[in-house]
């Protein structure tokens, strides 16, 4: 029997090996690889952007075709916005990330060896399947009723025209164009009706971060359509104005009252962050001047962080708390949220001295592997109704390009989180490695010596964790295959000395 445990030591220890190097080891060298990339702050596209959403596209089509064809998400109810809100969202993020690639294959096609609308055709069809999927809408039919596309409902119907201009540009397909068309003139018209350029989101609750995005995403729709809503563009300043913005900070406040015109709100990071992505290409002079102020009072650098509050510097939130569902997590006043979406809004503003240290830090926190998996991001996304959605919304902010020449010519200091990111990866890795090989080595000059209490019984069951980690890795889930792979990294248990007189009784 000590020749089968012998064995299930060795396996083990080659699991260990392996998995250390897959999940620290290799992923720390990529890491050195893409924080050495000038493109980081250069404004122009990450290789390893193009890397991470060919092998995030396959994921994804399989996985949202599954969802549509489930059908369960019609059974949501609207308090649960992950179930909601998160894969429709997601999706749009995804087609947004990929148009963004696709424009950049197009400048230089020696980014990527095919081009994404090439090798993510599938899952770009699937994305919009989800986004026009009637069950995906079930939500905002119950906030909206049947009127749920022709009233109000802002934030699905940005959503809704954002993803469909993506897939008639990222493939030529005139499918959704009706349903495209009349979502932005329906759309427009409305706005630009409302007594202060503003919609609710749900009844009663009306957010600018929204509002703005869904303004650019009518004008963006314009370039597919052959439209040209630019006058109306010029008009909808006016949601962002007056009593609109935040009376402390001058921005535009995270929560407005649409039918009154007043802030209900302070500013804030999330919002700042998403809206300044889009506010360059509609607004110029009124976006240099939201970063200015949004740089004075939300920008925070520290020798070990860098990045966006989640509230202005005057607000206390605490040294850690978690936020809402939109914010993420707030630590030590920084906004996850804010300074995800601020690596986007940095870049769009031409400001490579905080893209630099806002993007490194999202690398290093996403802990890429090999296999293109963001660590990070998928962690803290759903795992049952959107694991995407934070690799989505990561490759969105990373891949915007720059509206703004840059002025700025130094590139920014890294945070020491990030080198302590890598160098943790490697010690970890490190030791994970020799810890194993002097434990393995120490079984063989001593396993004559040992006593494993029921081996036989132990070996079997360690075969079958074997065997049910393979089977659930390979069919069902490499969350669960991994937890059945640790638990067999538990035998032999109990392993002791024999003592020296049953030896010498042998």
């Amino acid at each position: 029997m000590k020749k089968q445990l012998t064995l299930c030591v060795n396996i083990n220890a080659a699991i260990i090996i392996v998995l250390s190097a897959y999940a620290l080891l290799v992923p720390a060298g990529m890491l050195i690889r893409s924080l050495r990339d000038p493109c980081l702050y250069s404004g122009s596209q990450l290789r390893c952007a193009f890397h991470w959403h060919r092998t995030l596209s396959p994921r994804y089509e399989k996985w949202a075709r599954r969802r549509v064809e489930s059908g369960a998400v019609a059974a949501l109810t609207t308090t649960d916005i992950a179930g909601t809100e998160w894969p429709v969202f997601g999706s749009v993020f995804y087609l947004w990330a990929t148009e963004a690639l696709q424009e950049a294959h197009y400048m230089n096609p020696t980014l990527a060896s095919s081009s994404p609308q090439s090798y993510a055709r599938g899952a770009i069809t699937a994305a919009t399947e989800l986004l026009v999927d009637p069950n995906h809408a079930a939500w905002v039919k119950e906030h909206w009723g049947k009127d749920y596309l022709t009233k109000e409902n802002l934030f699905y119907r940005m959503l809704l025209i954002s993803g469909l201009t993506s897939y008639q540009k990222l493939l030529g397909d005139k499918k959704y164009e009706e349903l495209l068309r009349n979502q932005v003139e329906s759309l427009a018209c409305e706005l630009d009706a409302s007594p202060y350029g503003l919609l609710d989101d749900y009844p009663g609750q009306c957010y600018p971060v929204d509002v703005l995005p869904a303004i650019a995403a009518i004008r963006r729709a314009d370039k597919v359509l052959g439209t040209n809503h630019s006058e109306f563009a010029t008009r909808a300043i006016r949601g962002f104005e007056g009593s609109r913005l935040d009376e402390n900070t001058g921005l535009p406040a995270y929560i407005v009252d649409s039918k009154t015109g007043q802030a209900k709100d302070s500013a804030r990071g999330v919002g700042m962050s998403f809206m300044l992505i889009w506010a360059a290409e509609l607004w110029p002079e009124t976006a240099r001047d939201w970063y200015a102020k949004y740089e004075e009072q939300f920008w925070q650098q520290g020798k070990w962080f860098a990045g966006f509050r989640e509230y202005p510097k005057g607000i206390d939130v605490g040294r850690f708390e978690f936020s809402d569902v939109d914010a993420g997590p707030v630590i030590g006043g920084y906004g996850v949220a804010a300074s995800a979406f601020g690596v986007g809004a940095a870049k769009v503003m031409g400001r490579p001295d905080q893209t630099y240290p806002l993007a490194a830090q999202a690398i290093v926190a996403a802990w890429p592997l090999p296999d293109g998996t963001m660590l990070g991001p998928r962690i803290l996304s759903s795992f049952s109704d959107a694991p995407y959605l934070g690799e989505a919304a990561l490759l969105f902010a990373m891949t915007r390009r720059p509206f703004e020449v840059s002025k700025v010519i130094d590139r920014g200091k890294l945070p020491w989180s990030v080198y302590a990111g890598v160098l943790l990866g490697i010690c970890l890795g490190t030791y994970e490695v020799l810890a194993t090989v002097f434990k393995t080595r120490r079984w063989h000059k001593r396993k004559a010596e040992l006593n494993v209490p029921a081996a036989a019984l132990q070996v079997s069951v360690w075969s079958l964790l074997i065997i049910a980690a393979v089977l659930t890795w390979t069919m069902l889930s490499v969350w669960i295959g991994l937890i059945f792979l640790l638990t067999a990294q538990l035998i032999p248990l109990r392993v002791k000395l024999q003592p020296k007189n049953a030896n010498l009784a042998g």
